[in-house]
C-alpha cells in the first residue's frame, strides 16, 4: 500500500503574532527597538569617573587636564619619535649660524622654563625643510625648519615659535590628547552599544550624529585650546627669557598672510590667526610686566 500525506484535511492551525516572528514570518522579525539609554548612561558614567580620577594641573595656567601617561613615559616616546624625525629628515650642521642661534635661544628659553621643567634633558635642531613648522615633543625635544625662519624673521619670532612648541610639551597637550581619546572611545562604545538595537539605518544615523558632535563640540575646540594654551605659555617663557614678546602678535600677521586659504575657525584645529593675535594683545601687559622684572631693558605697549 502506498501511504499518502492528506495535507488539506489537516486542521489549520492558528499562530499568534509572536510565534510567526519565531519562525521568521510576518513583520516582527523586521521590528528593531530604540535607542538603550540606560547602556548610554552606564558608559558616561564610566568616562566622567574616568576623567575625575586622572586630574592633573597645567603649568602656568593652572587649568585642570585629563592625564593618564606618567611623564618619564612621555619623555621617552617623546626621544623615540625625535630620534625617528631626525633620521627621516635633513638636519642642518651645528656649526651653521642658524642652528647657533636656535640652539642659543634654546637654552634661554630652557632657563626660562625651570620652574615648571618636569625633568626634561632637552635638544635643539633645525631641518633643512620648506615646511613652515616647528615642533618640540615631551622632554623638551625641539627642532625648526628653514622654512619657517624667514616667516620669523628675527631672533624674537624664533623665540615665540619655540616657546610656543615647548609651552604644548610642557603642558603634556599629547598625553591629554590621548587620555581624551580614550574617552572618546568609552563614551563611544556606549553609544554603539545604545544603538545596537535600532535598525542599521538608525545606527549610522546615530553613529554619524556622534561622530559630529565628537569631532566639532570636542575634538576641534579642545585642540584650539592647546594651541591658545601653548601660545600664552610660550608668551610667557619669552618674557621670561628677555626676548621681546611684543613681537608675537607681528608674527602671527606675518604666518596669516602666508597661510592661504584656510577653512573656517570651527573647523580647523588652530585658532585663525586673526584670533591668536588678539589674544597676544589681551596678554599682553602681562607678559611686557614680566619682561620688565626679569630684563636689564624696560619696554612698554
Amino acid at each position: 500500500m502506498v501511504y499518502r500525506r492528506q495535507y488539506s484535511s489537516r486542521t489549520p492551525v492558528r499562530r499568534s503574532a509572536r510565534g510567526m516572528a519565531q519562525l521568521g514570518g510576518g513583520r516582527g522579525m523586521r521590528r528593531r527597538g530604540g535607542f538603550r539609554w540606560q547602556i548610554m548612561l552606564l558608559f558616561a558614567v564610566g568616562a566622567a569617573i574616568y576623567y575625575f580620577m586622572n586630574q592633573e594641573t597645567v603649568p602656568l595656567t593652572g587649568r585642570k587636564q585629563l592625564r593618564t601617561m606618567e611623564p618619564a613615559q612621555e619623555m621617552a616616546l617623546g626621544l623615540q619619535s625625535y630620534e625617528q624625525i631626525l633620521g627621516d629628515s635633513k638636519v642642518v650642521s651645528p656649526n651653521e649660524p642658524v642652528v647657533q642661534a636656535v640652539r642659543q635661544i634654546g637654552e634661554r628659553l630652557k632657563r626660562a622654563a625651570a620652574p615648571e621643567d618636569p625633568g626634561f634633558e632637552w635638544a635643539f635642531n633645525v631641518i633643512d625643510s620648506e615646511q613652515a613648522n616647528a615642533f618640540a615633543l615631551p622632554g623638551g625635544y625641539t627642532a625648526i625648519y628653514t622654512g619657517l625662519i624667514p616667516i620669523a624673521a628675527n631672533e624674537d619670532g624664533i623665540a615665540v615659535i619655540m616657546g610656543h612648541e615647548i609651552g604644548h610639551a610642557l603642558a603634556h597637550h599629547g598625553a591629554e590628547r590621548m587620555a581624551q581619546q580614550n574617552m572618546q572611545r568609552i563614551v563611544g562604545a556606549g553609544v554603539s552599544l545604545g544603538a545596537g538595537g535600532m535598525d542599521m539605518g538608525a545606527q549610522r544615523a546615530v553613529m554619524g550624529v556622534f561622530g559630529g558632535i565628537s569631532q566639532y563640540g570636542y575634538a576641534l575646540p579642545f585642540s584650539r585650546k592647546h594651541e591658545s594654551e601653548a601660545d600664552y605659555i610660550g608668551l610667557i617663557l619669552v618674557a621670561r627669557a628677555c626676548y621681546d614678546p611684543r613681537e608675537a602678535p607681528l608674527l602671527w600677521e606675518r604666518m596669516g598672510a602666508n597661510a592661504g586659504a584656510t577653512p573656517p575657525e570651527f573647523q580647523s584645529t588652530h585658532p585663525s590667526p586673526d584670533t591668536r593675535v588678539n589674544d597676544f594683545q589681551t596678554w599682553m601687559p602681562e607678559a611686557i610686566a614680566i619682561y620688565n622684572q626679569n630684563c636689564p631693558t624696560k619696554i612698554t605697549l
